[in-house]
């Protein structure tokens, strides 16, 4: 009797243990938003928001920010001529990211031909 319960007890603590890796999508994404998205996004939002100061209207009107990673800000110009006055003040606007957002350590700001759409 014991050898006919024995192969049941076994299928259900396997079940049991598969059981309780399972974790509700709604925790992981919560856990994915603090711990990885949360701290990047407070970051970022700081180099955007004094990117958005920092531009003329004019030529913000021009321009996105589309990545920053690496110590890089990566900034889609929709026309030649602004990526040319953009390339002209890309230092100043770097030495004030980096005094005002140090914590994002962008080094180098990258203009991309591709338009802020």
């Amino acid at each position: 009797m014991d050898g006919s319960r024995q192969p049941g007890n076994i299928a259900d603590r396997r079940t049991k243990r598969r059981r309780d890796r399972t974790v509700r999508l709604g925790d992981a994404v919560s856990q994915l938003m603090e711990n990885c998205i949360s701290p990047q996004q407070a970051r970022f939002s700081a180099v955007a928001e004094l990117w958005s100061q920092l531009l003329p209207a004019g030529l913000r009107r021009h321009c996105k920010i589309a990545d920053i990673s690496a110590g890089r800000l990566k900034v889609l110009v929709d026309l030649p001529p602004y990526m040319h006055e953009l390339r002209l003040c890309s230092s100043e606007l770097l030495k004030e990211l980096q005094q005002q957002c140090p914590r994002a350590q962008i080094k180098k700001i990258k203009l991309v031909l591709g338009g802020p759409s």
